[in-house]
C-alpha cells in the first residue's frame, strides 16, 4: 500500500520521464525526512519515500517534476529532475551513521520501481544513483546499496561478472569512456569515485586502475549488444 504524504514542492515536466533516480535522505530519522521533504521552505522533494520497515509514502505525482535531483546530468540530459522519478530510501547515511539496507525495505524499492519502470519504459542503464548524476556533489545511495539485487529483476544494471579485459586506456580515454558512458566528467576525481562507488564499491580511491578500465570497458561492450 502507498500513503499520500503531499509535498508542496514540485512543479511541471518538460520532458518524458525515461529514467529513475535513488537516493537515500542522509538524515537521522524517517520523520526528519519526511519534514523536510514536505516543508515549502526546504524547496526539495521526491516522488516517493520508502521507509525501513518497507512502507512507502507518495509526495508528488509521477506526472509532475520533484526538487530531488538538483544540478544534475546523465547522458546528455541536464534537467534530470524533469526526465525522472526521485525515490527516496530511508538511511541516516554516511554523515549520521551509514548502515546496510533492510531487506523489506529492498524488496517494497524493487516493487516500487519495478512497476515505474513497467509504466514508462525505462531501460535498466537508466535506474541510477544520485551520486551517478552529481558525481561532484552527492554520494547516495552509497556503496551498501544493492544494485545486483534490483539486477535480477532487471531494474537496474548488475556489476559485471565477467569484466576481466583491460583494454589499458590512459587516464584521459577513461574519462572519455565515462562520458561516453553517461557521466559528466568535469570533476576528474569525483566521477571516478562515483564510477567506483557503483561498480567497485570494495575500493573507493578515485584512482584509475586496470579493474575499473576492464568494468567500464564491459559496460560499454554489454551496453552496445557486443558482451557475448
Amino acid at each position: 500500500m502507498i500513503v499520500d504524504t503531499p509535498s508542496p514542492n514540485f512543479n511541471d515536466r518538460d520532458l518524458p520521464v525515461s529514467m529513475i533516480v535513488m537516493h537515500y535522505t542522509g538524515m537521522k530519522t524517517a520523520a526528519d525526512a519526511i519534514a523536510r521533504l514536505t516543508d515549502a521552505e526546504a524547496q526539495v522533494s521526491a516522488h516517493y519515500l520508502v521507509a525501513e520497515d518497507g512502507a512507502v509514502l507518495r509526495m508528488v505525482d509521477e506526472g509532475k517534476r520533484a526538487w530531488h535531483a538538483g544540478a544534475s546530468y546523465w547522458r546528455g540530459i541536464r534537467d534530470v529532475n524533469s526526465a525522472s522519478v526521485g525515490i527516496e530510501i530511508v538511511n541516516p547515511g554516511h554523515e549520521f551513521g551509514y548502515r546496510p539496507f533492510p531487506a523489506i525495505q529492498i524488496e517494497a524499492v524493487i516493487r516500487l520501481a519495478a512497476d515505474i519502470v513497467k509504466r514508462h519504459g525505462i531501460a535498466p542503464d537508466n535506474v541510477v544513483g544520485h551520486s551517478d548524476i552529481a558525481p561532484a556533489r552527492k554520494i547516495d545511495p552509497g556503496e551498501l546499496f544493492p544494485w545486483d539485487k534490483l539486477a535480477e529483476y532487471r531494474l537496474a544494471i548488475a556489476r559485471p561478472k565477467r569484466a576481466h579485459l583491460d583494454p589499458g586506456w590512459k587516464d584521459e580515454a577513461f574519462l572519455l569512456a565515462l562520458e561516453r558512458y553517461g557521466y559528466d566528467i568535469e570533476d576528474r576525481e569525483a566521477v571516478v569515485r562515483a564510477f567506483q562507488r557503483r561498480w567497485r564499491p570494495a575500493t573507493i580511491d578515485g584512482v584509475v586502475d586496470g579493474q575499473c578500465r576492464a568494468i567500464l570497458w564491459q559496460l560499454l561492450l554489454e551496453r552496445e549488444g557486443a558482451g557475448e
